[in-house]
């Protein structure tokens, strides 16, 4: 019998290529297993932005129903506030939300985004006006302070302005606010402009254009901005109020408040089921996309894996 190391050789050689074989083999099993796990968990993400993109569709059809229906009462009682505020001589028995307080130096930023993410730039976009705004007016020795309507707009503001922000109100669904939710707002608002919290308060938020649109938007909330290119037609005929000038803008500025503060909901609604239901769309797709280059992933590592067994099994054979 051959005992010596030479007729050990071939077996020790065939032994250790089995061995590197065989991890070689598991390593691609895993690597296949890992890719197919993860499609598969592409695909169910993919199933979830789908049914986002529908529900937001849905939603959007009310939401913008809402924000079209409230813009005409909105615009027009802005512009009889403006036209009635500019026949009244403003002294010391005018409304502060007409005559204001005599002061710009402290300035109030309303800044109404929502409480929900996942809506694209949509919460970005407002809080990137009302920053770029608040820096200005520090730079011209201005104070800013912020009162935020919507938990993702207190978040991004609370990064550069933790210490400027006063109050925060949490909305909730927007689609399901009503005037009595913004009438407190707008009541709590102008308690602090009579308490001289502030001289000028701004209102931010994102006017619903289109599915692919959300315009970022600032306008004077307090006092009543006074503007001719906001006055009605035949504002220059003579009018005679009854009551008096005074006696109704005690009640309509307070109305128009809680009235302008309702139509940015309603727009923020909208723009916000628009601009979710884009992101979700472009989810989809992204998702679509990397679920086709994994599967060519898979696919090749799977091939390769084949071909090295039949390589294996072709070696092995002529080997015998």
């Amino acid at each position: 019998m051959n005992t010596d190391g030479a007729g050990f050789r071939p077996k020790v050689f065939m032994d250790s290529r089995l061995r590197g074989n065989d991890v070689k083999e598991n390593g691609i099993m895993a690597s296949l297993k890992a890719l197919k796990i993860r499609i598969n968990s592409v695909k169910s993400t993919q199933k979830i932005t789908k049914a986002m993109k529908m529900v937001a569709a849905a939603k959007l059809k009310r939401a913008q129903e809402a924000a079209e229906a409230s813009r005409p009462y909105a615009e027009r009682l802005e512009q009889v506030v403006s036209s009635i505020a500019s026949k009244v001589a403003v002294g010391p028995q005018s409304p502060k939300l007409l005559a204001g307080s005599g002061k710009d130096q402290v300035h109030l930023f309303v800044v109404a985004t929502s409480d929900k993410g996942l809506a694209g730039a949509f919460n970005t976009n407002i809080v990137r006006l009302a920053r770029r705004r608040a820096l200005e007016l520090q730079a011209a020795g201005k104070t800013v302070k912020f009162y935020t309507i919507g938990k993702k707009g207190k978040d991004q503001l609370a990064r550069t302005f933790r210490n400027d922000i006063v109050h925060t109100v949490e909305p909730g669904d927007l689609g399901k606010l009503g005037f009595e939710n913004v009438r407190e707002w707008g009541a709590d608002l102008t308690a602090r402009f009579e308490a001289g919290e502030f001289d000028v308060a701004h209102l931010f938020f994102s006017k619903f254009v289109s599915v692919l649109t959300q315009e970022p938007t600032e306008i004077q909330l307090m006092p009543v901005a006074l503007s001719n290119d906001n006055a009605p037609a035949g504002a220059a005929a003579s009018v005679d109020y009854e009551p008096d000038e005074e006696e109704i803008l005690a009640d309509l500025l307070p109305r128009n408040v809680a009235v302008q503060l309702l139509r940015a909901q309603r727009e923020n609604a909208a723009s916000e089921q628009g601009s979710k239901m884009t992101a979700m769309d472009n989810a989809t797709r992204n998702a679509g996309d990397m679920i086709n280059k994994l599967t060519i992933q898979y696919n090749r590592t799977r091939q390769a894996a084949i071909t090295t067994e039949l390589v294996e099994i072709i070696s092995g054979a002529e080997a015998l």
